[in-house]
């Protein structure tokens, strides 16, 4: 999906940061995982694709570059897996760690589809810093056809002009895919955003991507992409919506509406960090008055701000043979949006939102300050302006169960990071 196709050419006032970007740093995490649960999403905005001339298709992105998700502990289910997930500790899921997601303005009968296992998804199983050459593109592209990534998924009919005569429609669906659906880091570099959740959070969003896909592989729809009304980033959003994030960003409003408030991929990456890092969100008075969060914590014990929340970045392959590698992702960014690449800038080099040692003692020394500022729940019920006061004491209540055991349950991480957790 491109994000500079469709759009008129007064957004490009609106567009920053334009110049080449580095996607080496920080780079992967490394060291113990910090993540209390065996369940995370994973948003990543990706850049564009510009594939070097000279092969079957050349495919040139927009430097709006896309974005993909990925769910650790959420498989393909059975045959209908390529547009269809479950639990993976649910029978009848495919084995793997988890399944990457991507919606393609190119799917018909699809919104999205569904490749297992997350170093397939975004690396096409290369280790960082690989070369890519043109058999390595072959080889990563015939592991997709054997996992029958497009299995009955139809295109739309114009993906297919330009296509050779006598070439398989199976082949020409693999050109203009690999490294946008499948095999991410073959031609982009990417920022990602890791989500801690658990088990209930991740069966609410398998919900609600299966209910999404429903229209168009169970009832016969036609899928049409929209820049303005419905990307895939709405998509990634309302999935953690439906997990108690944040709250729902809407599809299909009317085209003003929309113009003036569409999810680009790397804001949504900075939104996203900003979200799962907002320390002022471990205050009672602050979840029961944001519904996303009250319902996150009240539906599945569950907060934003928790341990392993982190970024990672990626170049792509180089040396590479197929794909330029001198790549651009923009922001969507305007004085009355917010200053995205100053917070970007920030996210980036601070080492507690990229290194796993760093984020779970910042995490757990944040826990610990809420704790120790915690005031009686009569001392807030006597203060103004508090909504629907007469559940506040549930939230409350909530609110210091989860961060005590919270708390508990870090101490034998911490134990292993040799990082002081100390407010």
């Amino acid at each position: 999906m491109g994000f500079g196709r469709l759009v008129a050419p007064w957004l490009g006032l609106w567009l920053t940061g334009c110049a080449i970007v580095d996607f080496s740093r920080p780079g992967t995490p490394s060291g113990p995982v910090a993540s209390l649960d065996s369940y995370f999403a994973e948003f990543c905005a990706v850049s564009q694709i510009l594939q070097k001339p000279g092969g079957v298709v050349t495919v040139r992105g927009d430097i709006g570059g896309h974005s993909v998700f990925y769910l650790n502990g959420a498989c393909r289910a059975g045959q209908h897996g390529q547009t269809r997930i479950q639990l993976c500790d649910e029978p009848g899921a495919e084995p793997a760690d988890g399944v990457g997601l991507s919606m393609n303005a190119h799917f018909a009968s699809t919104k999205w589809v569904a490749t297992p296992g997350r170093d397939f998804f975004l690396n096409g199983n290369l280790p960082a810093g690989a070369p890519l050459t043109l058999a390595g593109r072959q080889a990563v592209m015939a592991e997709a056809r054997r996992l029958r990534l497009y299995d009955g998924v139809t295109f739309h009919p114009e993906v297919f002009d330009g296509m050779p005569a006598g070439m398989a429609r199976e082949d020409w669906v693999q050109e203009v895919s690999v490294a946008t659906d499948y095999g991410i880091s073959l031609g982009r570099g990417r920022f990602c955003a890791k989500v801690p959740v658990n088990r209930a959070q991740m069966a609410a969003m398998v919900r609600f991507l299966n209910a999404e896909n429903a229209p168009y592989t169970e009832r016969g729809q036609t899928f049409r992409w929209n820049l303005f009304k419905d990307n895939c980033i709405h998509l990634a959003h309302n999935a953690l919506a439906a997990a108690g994030l944040w709250r729902e960003w809407r599809t299909h409003r009317h085209f003003l509406v929309s113009v003036l408030d569409f999810p680009v991929p790397r804001n949504e990456f900075v939104n996203l960090m900003q979200r799962v890092g907002d320390a002022g969100m471990l205050d009672p008075f602050e979840i029961h008055a944001d519904p996303a969060v009250r319902r996150g914590l009240l539906e599945f014990n569950q907060l934003p701000i928790r341990a392993g929340a982190l970024m990672e970045s990626r170049p792509p392959q180089t040396p590479n043979e197929a794909y330029e590698t001198d790549l651009k992702l923009v922001f969507y960014d305007a004085e009355w949006v917010g200053p995205y690449q100053g917070w970007f800038d920030s996210i980036q080099a601070d080492p507690t939102q990229h290194d796993p040692r760093r984020n779970l003692a910042w995490a757990h020394a944040q826990q610990r300050l809420a704790l120790a500022r915690r005031k009686p729940l009569d001392w807030w019920l006597q203060q103004p302006g508090i909504p629907e006061r007469e559940h506040f004491a549930i939230t409350y209540h909530r609110f210091y169960a989860l961060l005590e055991r919270e708390i508990a349950a870090a101490g034998p991480l911490l134990g292993a990071t040799d990082v002081a957790a100390a407010p």
